[in-house]
């Protein structure tokens, strides 16, 4: 329910103190993914102070991906039960509080266990941050343009994080962990004063506790696994036996789900078709962009010799469009709907894959890699505040934290397996004498994949597409009831 305190002042004009919140929640959006850019560029000075093997090192990342893609389900649910503003409050103390332990540790399983920590706060934050926005702006233009300016917030420290990691790491990777802690901290006081208080669901029918276990033990050993496959072997036993656990799990998790009176997720949200589309296609929109990223982070510094700010520049333009048309993005949605909006970014996401594939020893980069990165700039634009408004709209308040769980375990989980799946290609192919142009050929496959996804995504949104009239009746899975019915709203 929308809160007396920030509702929007009359004609659509917002108040300051409805300003406030959504720039509260963007900064912990903001501070996602800053961290997720900053820490790649900084992992070989950390594996030089510390002393860490490559397989350890990994573990830096990777253990942020497992606590965030293995808690989200869970975070999200927890929002809707337990409050919204509590959720995301205390989460954001506990990430400025292991930003601050991994500036200060001297030992690699302590760095890991800070960054495990921080992924597992930021699956509290994230679902909890989008749900407060579904919940504080109504559906419509107002809520449209508060996402697209909140989903903007996720490039925007994306990009400047590879900057300031550049910047950064020359004079202590340290500064790189740190720096997200004052900005959690001053966030996290705007918050205490901004964020509208939220009830917690009372009629809930009790807390789903089996659930609870086996959906994150299920998310976790996903991304374990995933993570993991690379360096094990994708046909060993143990990737094998991984996998099939997980299908337990998971088939488990559906039958508990079917029978709880108070379900983790709620299945029936799943009966639309809108829905679907909005979660495969977070999966292939993320998992496409971070294959991407990694391969031409690769090619960059390790093929053409560029410095980790050299490649963070090369990458800004794609951010700064983003970051540029954040405003915009919510008015082009209430004309043209969502899914001709995703429909257009992926097919620009496809073709600056598909661009990139010119890439040789010595490429001219107006000519050569600013088109791509133009293309996938305004495909982020698109795609991402398009795919977070489709899955929230005609679900209620109650509900969106589910929903916005959901949705990001969909971002992370498709970025995970699809890094593993490009790493697992490229190192098949890697030659036995690692020469510039033989490093460069065993990368070609992997952009193709990520081109495939792309492709795949466009696919998976097209289905959606069909002749459309001011408004039409789609059927969506109502929260107050566990049967789908026909509403009518804008997909």
């Amino acid at each position: 329910m929308t809160s007396p305190l920030t509702a929007p002042a009359p004609e659509g004009r917002w108040t300051p103190r409805l300003w406030g919140t959504l720039l509260v929640l963007c900064a912990a959006m903001f501070l996602d993914a800053l961290d997720v850019s900053m820490v790649g560029v900084a992992l070989p000075s950390i594996g030089s102070d510390l002393h860490l093997s490559t397989s350890t090192l990994q573990w830096v990342v990777s253990g942020y991906i497992l606590g965030y893609g293995g808690l989200l389900l869970l975070g999200g649910r927890t929002a809707d039960l337990l409050g919204r503003r509590q959720v995301f409050l205390v989460a954001l103390g506990v990430f400025a509080l292991a930003s601050l332990l991994g500036g200060l540790v001297d030992s690699g399983p302590l760095l890991i266990a800070s960054r495990f920590i921080k992924g597992l706060s930021a699956a509290f934050t994230a679902p909890a941050g989008l749900s407060i926005i579904t919940t504080t702006f109504p559906e419509g233009p107002l809520r449209n343009r508060a996402l697209s300016i909140y989903t903007t917030c996720a490039a925007t420290g994306f990009s400047m994080g590879l900057v300031l990691s550049g910047l950064l790491t020359e004079a202590s990777w340290r500064l790189t962990m740190l720096l997200p802690a004052p900005i959690a901290l001053i966030a996290l006081l705007a918050g205490l004063r901004l964020l509208p208080r939220s009830s917690r669901e009372r009629d809930h029918n009790g807390y789903d506790i089996p659930g609870a276990i086996l959906g994150t033990a299920s998310m976790l050993l996903l991304v374990f696994t995933v993570v993991e496959a690379p360096q094990v072997g994708w046909a060993s036993a143990r990737t094998l036996l991984s996998f099939l656990a997980v299908a337990v799990l998971l088939t488990v998790f559906v039958q508990v789900e079917r029978r709880s009176p108070g379900p983790l997720i709620r299945l029936g949200v799943l009966r639309s078709g809108s829905q679907i589309r909005a979660q495969l296609g977070a999966v292939a929109f993320f998992g496409s962009y971070v294959g991407f990223q990694f391969l031409t982070t690769l090619y960059m510094q390790s093929v053409l010799g560029w410095s980790a700010l050299h490649t963070a520049l090369a990458f800004l333009p794609a951010g700064a469009l983003v970051a540029v048309s954040s405003t915009k993005v919510g008015a082009i949605v209430d004309r043209f709907g969502t899914p001709r909006l995703i429909a257009a970014g992926f097919a620009f996401m496809a073709l600056g894959y598909a661009l990139f594939l010119r890439i040789d020893l010595d490429p001219v980069y107006a000519a050569v890699i600013l088109p791509s990165m133009l293309l996938i700039g305004a495909a982020c634009a698109l795609v991402f505040p398009s795919l977070n408004i489709q899955a929230t709209n005609g679900v209620d308040d109650h509900e969106q934290g589910m929903v916005s769980g959901l949705l990001n375990t969909s971002v992370q989980v498709g970025g995970a397996i699809f890094l593993a799946i490009v790493t697992a290609v490229v190192t098949a192919g890697a030659p036995d004498r690692a020469t510039p142009q033989a490093v460069l050929d065993s990368y070609r496959p992997g952009f193709v994949v990520v081109t495939i996804v792309a492709l795949a995504g466009l696919l998976i949104t097209l289905t959606g597409l069909r002749t459309r009239t001011p408004r039409q009746s789609l059927v969506i899975a109502k929260s107050t009831s566990l049967e789908a019915e026909r509403v009518s709203v804008r997909d």
